[in-house]
């Protein structure tokens, strides 16, 4: 009933997404953790941490295992993430000391036009926009990670794909949480195909515990194994992609066979900002999430932080009104920086972090504005661009001290819905701003436009020391959600020294719009009363986050996974 009661309400009003669509709880258990001396790998799921521990302990580098990890989640956590996807990478290389910040975020069709989401006068209701071919953008992550693997790989590529290859052959035991996400998202069995696959003959999801095959996607892999990126974007894969979205009977599409050729994976400088002894790095635009995290972090370092407690409610309400604040900058400023002058590095300039910190009052909840960090070009609105949860982050280190970290998306779970040659398309389309202007004509930063990426929260995090060590590798899935908890993680590891998974383990805080969501079971009932009396909405429900995170300490890797997930650390 809950989930019929979702989809009514995103039906009515796609702003609501990003306040009502918190992942759903699959069960939660004991904290997660590992150390190791000279490799780690974290990612969210058992599977492909193993395949990329094994690429590791043979001598390949953090992206040659980030790649094997990626192939292997798009089998075994399909919902979440796959080559139908996008991503962003950070990858540092510590023979140069360099930071690489790798785009492979999808771009929307040469055909859409501003207007791609309105209907009648008004924006498409959301639902309508989510299942089909209509919402699906030119993928990314095969490109991206061809692009990485040339700058910073070492393996070869065909060797990087054949863990997966074999586990699709051979198969994999339907997961607890593969099974309730399929029997609980609304709308999985949406086309013959991804029924097919996923539910039996009398429509069931399959339990948990079958074993699931996928020589389709073995084969496309296979193909990619031997073409390379090429594969995909060009001939038969990219043909069956471009006519699953145009032919969709419900919901078609305007993707091309031009459109996947010409996709293009970038390398973009990443964002960096500055917390206590800290140089925090993160995912510039059309990311969001590098700077919204650096400001975050930035606000709160004017406040006597590491003397608070975790859970109290002094500290979470400073942690609230610093994300209200941030947030009320990103939903202004944030968009394709290839489309729209993005001020990145004023956002989290200590000076203008400073005086947004100076709007945040210890004793009452004040009204998040956005701020004006510079002078525009063109007028912004506050744009409605609703941003589902479901995707996967993946964390890291390999024996050359070399780091990668790594969020990646089809978007909702199970994306579009289409099931083409084995893997899921995104529907990461809905990610752009349903109206393309305000009531006064003024523009949308993240409108729809030919070529253009979506505005994400996805917040791949690499902080360094002083000395420009790695110090932690961390990042989540969770739809706008992400910066909170990214934010979250870190202020809680490195300014009140909890240790690593700890930190991760611990309750979760949701301030992205007009009410503060507290995780349910994890703050006190007094810690509740003394928010609310400060003058905040609080509600209390699941925030399911994904957080994988690996902690560099004298030394030693100490890598936590997410309990709320089925994610695992494995090293050496």
């Amino acid at each position: 009933m809950r989930y019929f009661l979702l989809a009514f309400a995103l039906l009515l009003n796609p702003a609501v997404a990003d306040e009502l669509q918190p992942e759903i709880g699959t069960g939660r258990s004991e904290i997660k953790s590992a150390s190791a001396d000279t490799y780690m790998a974290v990612t969210a799921n058992p599977h492909a941490s193993r395949a990329a521990a094994q690429i590791l302990a043979r001598g390949g580098t953090a992206v040659d295992a980030a790649i094997a990890a990626q192939m292997v989640l798009g089998l075994v956590e399909p919902q979440s993430s796959g080559i139908g996807g996008g991503a962003f990478m950070l990858s540092y290389d510590a023979a140069q000391k360099k930071l690489q910040y790798y785009d492979g975020r999808e771009t929307a069709p040469a055909g859409v036009d501003e207007d791609y989401f309105m209907t009648d006068g008004g924006p498409r209701p959301f639902l309508q926009a989510v299942i089909g071919g209509y919402s699906v953008g030119v993928p990314g992550v095969v490109r991206m990670l061809e692009l990485a693997h040339k700058r910073d790989g070492k393996l070869r590529w065909a060797d990087l794909l054949q863990p997966a290859i074999d586990l699709a052959e051979s198969g994999f035991a339907v997961s607890p949480r593969l099974h309730k996400l399929l029997r609980d998202l609304p709308q999985v069995a949406a086309r013959p195909a991804i029924s097919g696959y996923f539910f039996d003959d009398s429509g069931e999801p399959l339990p948990v515990g079958h074993r699931l095959k996928n020589p389709e996607y073995a084969q496309t892999l296979r193909a990619i194994a031997e073409g390379g990126a090429d594969a995909f974007y060009r001939g038969a894969i990219a043909e069956a992609i471009v006519r699953a979205v145009a032919e969709d009977p419900v919901n078609p599409g305007l993707l091309t066979m031009k459109d996947m050729a010409g996709y293009q994976a970038k390398v973009r400088e990443p964002v960096c900002s500055s917390f206590l002894d800290y140089r925090v790095c993160g995912a510039d635009a059309p990311s969001s999430g590098g700077t919204s995290v650096g400001a975050i972090l930035g606000m709160l370092q004017q406040f006597p932080v590491r003397d608070l407690e975790v859970g109290s409610d002094a500290l979470t309400h400073l942690f609230v009104e610093a994300s209200e604040l941030a947030f009320a900058d990103r939903n202004t400023y944030s968009a394709d920086a290839d489309f729209v002058s993005v001020p990145s590095e004023t956002l989290v300039a200590s000076g203008y972090l400073t005086e947004r910190a100076e709007l945040i009052d210890p004793s009452q909840a004040t009204e998040a504005v956005p701020g004006d960090p510079v002078a525009f070009a063109q007028k912004r609105l506050m744009a409605q661009s609703p941003e589902l949860p479901n995707t996967s982050h993946l964390v890291i280190v390999d024996r050359y001290g070399n780091g990668v970290s790594m969020t990646t998306s089809i978007e909702t779970g199970f994306g579009s819905r289409l099931l083409v040659k084995g893997f899921l398309l995104n529907n990461q389309l809905t990610d752009f701003s349903f109206t393309p202007k305000n009531a006064d004509g003024a523009l949308v930063a993240n409108r729809i436009q030919p070529g253009k990426r979506p505005r994400s929260s996805m917040s791949p995090t690499i902080v360094f020391n002083r000395d420009g060590s790695m110090r932690l590798l961390v990042g989540s899935p969770g739809g706008s959600r992400i910066i909170n908890y990214t934010a979250r993680t870190i202020l809680y590891h490195l300014a009140l020294d909890v240790p690593i998974a700890e930190a991760i383990a611990a309750g979760n805080i949701g301030a992205i719009g007009s009410r503060v969501e507290l995780e349910s079971g994890y703050f006190s009932e007094e810690t509740v009363r003394k928010l609310e009396a400060l003058g905040h909405k609080v509600v209390q429900r699941d925030l399911n986050s994904g957080i994988h995170a690996i902690a560099l300490i004298d030394g030693k890797l100490h890598g936590g996974a997410d309990p709320r997930r089925e994610g695992s650390a494995v090293g050496r």
